[in-house]
C-alpha cells in the first residue's frame, strides 16, 4: 500500500527531541520530511550521547540517528538574508513548517508565520513549545522535567517515601511534544485537503501534559483532592492486583490483574484461590489496610521464585502478568525481534 503521508512535503526546523521525533513519525507515515539546521553544530542532538567510536569517526550520535532517520537534511543560516529568502522558498512548495524555537524567534528572524503564510496561504505552521506561546511563561527555558513538575504529573510519580521520581522516559517531550504536535498537525491538514486555509499551530508541552494527566483530574473532580500518589490509587501501588513485584533473582514483575476474572485466575495458578475475594472490585479499599496486607503476602510469595518463573508459570494463562524487561531483552523479545 501506499504510505499515509506519501507526497506530504514537511520542513523541520527543530532540535533535540519532541519536533524531531514528530516530523520522524510524519516520515514513517511516509512524508517527505527536509531537515534544516544551522551551519557550524547544527542541531545538538548530533554530539549529545556521543560514543567515543562516534566521536572519533565523526559521525552523528546516536541519538541523532534515531530520531533524524528517514529525513534529508539542509544546512541554512536563517541570520543571513539568503537562508530567510531559501526558507521562504521552500515554504512556497511545504505543506507544513515544524519549529521549536522560544516564542517570538521566527518572527525576529523575518521568517514568522505572517511572512510564511503570505507565501503560502495554504501552509500548515506548528510551533512546539514548552509553556505555550503567550503568557507569563512563555518565553521561560525548561526541559521535560519541569513541564511535567508544573503539569502536576512529576507528583504522581513518586516512591512510596513520597519522593518524586525523575523518569527516565520523557514525558511531556514524547508525549506532550511529539505526539500532541502530530495530532495538531494531522487535524490541520485535514482541513487544508478538504479545502480549508493553512494555520498557524502552537502545542504547549506542560499543558498537554496537563490535560494527559486524567487519574488527578477524576480524583479531583470526586474528592476536590489527588489522592493517587504511591501506595494510594488504583493504578499505582493501593491494590495488590495491579503493582509490580520483586521476585527471587532480584528482578521484577509487573502484575496488571485490575479486572476480576484475571484475579482469580492468578490466584488460582498461584495456590492461593482464597486471595481471590480479596479485590477491589468486591469491596476491597483501595490503599486500605486489607489492600496493604494483602500486597505485602503476594509480595512475599512473589519473592519465592525467579521471574522467568513466574512468568512461564504465569504468562500463558493471559491473566495480565508480564516480566519487567530491560531495554536489551525488550529488543530481542519475539514482541519486537522482527
Amino acid at each position: 500500500m501506499t504510505p499515509s503521508l506519501s507526497g506530504l512535503r514537511v520542513l523541520d526546523l527543530t532540535r533535540l527531541l519532541p519536533g524531531p521525533v514528530a516530523t520522524l513519525r510524519l516520515a514513517e507515515l511516509g512524508a517527505d520530511v527536509l531537515k534544516i539546521e544551522p551551519p557550524g553544530e547544527g542541531d545538538y542532538a548530533r554530539s549529545m550521547f556521543q560514543s567515543e567510536a562516534d566521536r572519533q569517526s565523526g559521525t552523528p550520535s546516536a541519538f541523532w540517528r534515531i530520531v533524524n532517520r528517514n529525513k534529508r537534511t539542509m544546512t541554512l543560516d536563517l541570520k543571513s538574508e539568503e537562508g530567510r529568502a531559501k526558507l521562504i522558498e521552500l515554504a512556497r512548495d511545504a505543506d507544513l513548517l515544524v519549529e521549536s524555537f522560544r516564542p517570538s524567534v521566527m518572527a525576529r528572524l523575518g521568517v514568522g508565520y505572517d511572512v510564511l503564510r503570505a507565501a503560502n496561504p495554504k501552509l500548515v505552521y506548528c510551533a512546539i513549545t514548552g509553556y505555550g506561546g503567550d503568557g507569563p511563561f512563555a518565553r521561560k527555558a525548561g526541559h521535560d522535567l519541569n513541564y511535567i513538575a508544573y503539569a502536576g504529573v512529576l507528583d504522581q510519580l513518586a516512591a512510596r517515601d513520597g519522593v518524586p521520581i525523575a523518569p527516565n522516559f520523557q514525558l511531556a517531550d514524547l508525549l506532550g511534544g511529539a505526539l500532541a504536535a502530530v495530532m495538531e498537525m494531522l487535524a490541520a491538514l485535514w482541513q487544508v485537503a478538504r479545502g480549508g486555509e493553512g494555520r498557524c499551530l502552537n502545542v504547549s508541552m506542560t499543558h498537554a501534559m496537563h490535560t494527559h494527566n486524567v487519574m488527578a483530574h477524576i480524583a479531583l473532580a470526586n474528592d476536590d483532592h489527588a489522592g493517587t500518589r504511591a501506595g494510594f490509587g488504583l493504578l499505582n501501588g493501593g491494590v495488590p492486583c495491579y503493582n509490580v513485584y520483586r521476585t527471587k533473582d532480584e528482578r521484577f514483575i509487573a502484575v496488571g490483574a485490575l479486572e476480576l476474572k484475571f484475579w482469580q485466575t492468578l490466584c488460582d495458578a498461584i495456590g492461593r484461590p482464597q486471595w481471590a475475594t480479596r479485590h477491589w472490585s468486591l469491596g476491597q479499599a483501595i490503599g486500605g489496610a486489607d489492600a496493604a496486607q494483602l500486597g505485602a503476602e503476594f509480595a512475599a510469595l512473589i519473592r519465592e521464585r525467579t521471574r522467568d518463573e513466574w512468568i512461564a508459570l504465569l504468562e500463558p494463562l493471559d491473566c495480565c502478568v508480564a516480566p519487567v524487561l530491560t531495554p536489551a531483552e525488550a529488543t530481542v523479545h519475539p514482541l519486537f525481534r522482527s
